[in-house]
């Protein structure tokens, strides 16, 4: 690929944040969020990065110690991260991780 001054360059490798509806708002109406990584990130790291631009949805996924809210699963590749090693698992480049809050009624 080349860009308008005829360098070549490539694209930045993502990892995806998908947002269900009820969490959209906290940013900025976005159902997904595109993270750069240029290598395997946590899923800490990434939290972390999505935080430093919607910190009340940061908060609305971790709770003041930094671990994930008993509400909030997050999925990568189908896997619940808590089955998998918490907020240590790695995401690759390219990978989509599913974020679901669970909604208690009555």
């Amino acid at each position: 690929m080349s860009c308008a001054s005829g360098r070549q360059w490539w694209p930045v490798p993502e990892i995806l944040l998908l947002l269900p509806s009820v969490l959209q708002p906290l940013a900025g109406g976005q159902s997904v969020l595109a993270t750069p990584a240029d290598g395997p990130v946590t899923v800490a790291s990434l939290l972390d990065a999505v935080a430093v631009d919607y910190a009340v949805l940061g908060r609305r996924l971790r709770d003041e110690t930094g671990a994930l809210r008993r509400f909030v699963n997050i999925y990568i590749d189908g896997d619940e991260v808590r089955r998998l090693h918490g907020l240590d698992t790695e995401v690759v480049p390219g990978q989509e991780v599913l974020v679901i809050q669970s909604v208690a009624g009555g």
